[in-house]
């Protein structure tokens, strides 16, 4: 996984984490993959005609199996955003919820305007414009209608 625990103390104290999982490993795990997904979905591609206009295509895949130290920085804070997001909708230790919901509108924002191309990541691995070969537009018509008479 993208995300490990030892990651989440840079956003969260370790007993706030603890005191909402009430030690459950599972519940952080759960909330880690569901910001790698969330995090994934901003940056792939679908099926709506404002995907298929030539903006950069991040190659996801790429992004999401690095580890340690040859993570991006930017999308992993992002991430660990989310993550405690997930974290603190279960929680009602001692974290302010609107400072984390603040946080989290900010990266949602931030990730949307980096799919939208408004901002870009020179340092994210991309995929090969060759090899992603899409058309913009088709033009043409059709055949031409005769009204043949007998």
């Amino acid at each position: 996984m993208f995300l490990t625990e030892a990651d989440m103390p840079s956003t969260m104290y370790g007993y706030q984490i603890d005191q909402i999982t009430e030690g459950n490993d599972d519940i952080l795990d759960v909330a880690m993959a569901a910001a790698e997904e969330e995090v994934r979905s901003y940056l792939t591609g679908n099926n709506m005609r404002e995907w298929q206009d030539g903006r950069l295509n991040y190659d996801v895949a790429a992004i999401f199996i690095a580890a340690g130290a040859d993570r991006n920085s930017l999308i992993l804070k992002h991430c660990i955003t989310i993550a405690k997001w997930w974290l603190v909708d279960l929680c009602n230790a001692d974290i302010i919820e609107e400072q984390a919901k603040d946080r989290y509108d900010r990266s949602v924002s931030w990730l949307k305007m980096l799919a939208s191309g408004k901002v870009s990541l020179s340092s994210l691995p991309t995929l090969d414009p060759e090899a992603n070969i899409r058309e913009p537009f088709s033009f043409g018509s059709r055949k031409k209608f005769n009204h043949d008479i007998d």
